[in-house]
């Protein structure tokens, strides 16, 4: 059974970053990247508020960036997948593809989360020209524009406040007659002057060839169906971490997105540490992601320092 003395579970912008950081400690990590190398980031087109790139970036290349830098600095990045782990006695345990173990002092866990979405076609065909998980993202891209987001959370509630400040009109769909967002958020969507509401209604197609152009909505208790035009569909019906493997062994939330020790990577077993957004389901943003990914490096860098001098 091979033995590394850090592994990161994972890549995108968290797992990279605390390649780049445990190779400039003398970690000699070794990072499987995961079913989706690069993370979420992989499925965006232009990235615009990531420092360091003043005339922007595509997702893809951006990852494909910070990929070759942390292997510039010595990280050993596999493709793989983690699926299953043992984190019962030191050194740790980690099942990759099924097939075989590796054994690991310390653990950096950036296995990010994933948008749910609604199921359509179109929706997955359209994505990244005018479909989009992630208002805050790329609201920008529509600014002066009527978009359309669908969900009744406290999330789709602030992303569609978000939308309202930039764009002409955001057509908010909710499936129930009600949200489930918290009052003081209902109130400021519903007294929002350029947020359309409707109610009862799902999303039965969104439109366009090679962009979105429409929606059409269907009323769920008069089976009625229009159609919308906007240019761009906003899905914000909730993110899921991408943390079922740590079931059972560390501790999470009621959604499953992994505890941390506020103000650090720890998780409740020593030597394992989590890093972007499978902790973090506040922010979720690239760069906010990164800069967990450091702080667990440096977390375990610590951690395997004091357990080396005793």
């Amino acid at each position: 059974m091979e033995k590394v003395h850090c592994l990161i579970i994972g890549s995108g912008p968290a797992g990279y970053t605390a390649a780049i950081y445990a190779s400039r400690a003398g970690l000699n990590p070794v990072l499987y990247q995961g079913i989706q190398p690069g993370g979420q980031l992989t499925i965006t087109t232009e990235v615009e508020n990531y420092p360091g790139y003043p005339n922007g970036i595509q997702g893809p290349d951006m990852m494909l960036d910070f990929e070759n830098q942390a292997r510039r600095m010595g990280a050993d990045i596999r493709y793989g997948l983690a699926t299953k782990v043992d984190f019962s006695s030191q050194p740790y345990k980690i099942e990759i593809d099924e097939e075989k173990w590796i054994m690991a002092d310390a653990v950096i866990i950036s296995t990010g989360a994933s948008a749910k979405w609604l199921g359509l076609e179109s929706e997955q065909r359209l994505n990244g020209y005018g479909v989009s998980a992630c208002a805050v993202c790329d609201g920008f891209f529509f600014k002066g524009k009527e978009v359309a987001i669908i969900g009744a959370g406290d999330t789709a509630a602030e992303e569609a406040l978000y939308l309202s400040k930039i764009c002409s009109q955001v057509h908010m769909i909710v499936r129930r007659g009600e949200m489930r967002a918290s009052k003081v958020m209902q109130d400021r969507v519903v007294n929002t002057s350029n947020i359309k509401m409707y109610w009862h209604s799902e999303t039965d197609e969104i439109l366009g060839d090679k962009k979105v152009e429409a929606v059409r909505i269907k009323n769920n208790q008069t089976g009625e169906k229009q159609e919308i035009s906007v240019s761009a569909f906003f899905v914000a019906i909730g993110h899921h971490p991408n943390s079922d493997i740590f079931k059972g062994w560390l501790d999470m939330d009621e959604a499953g997105y992994l505890i941390t020790v506020p103000g650090t990577s720890k998780t409740n077993i020593e030597g394992v540490f989590a890093s972007g957004d499978v902790q973090d389901k506040i922010y979720r943003q690239a760069v906010t992601a990164a800069g967990s990914g450091c702080i667990a490096a440096l977390d375990a860098e610590r951690w395997l320092g004091a357990r080396a001098n005793g």
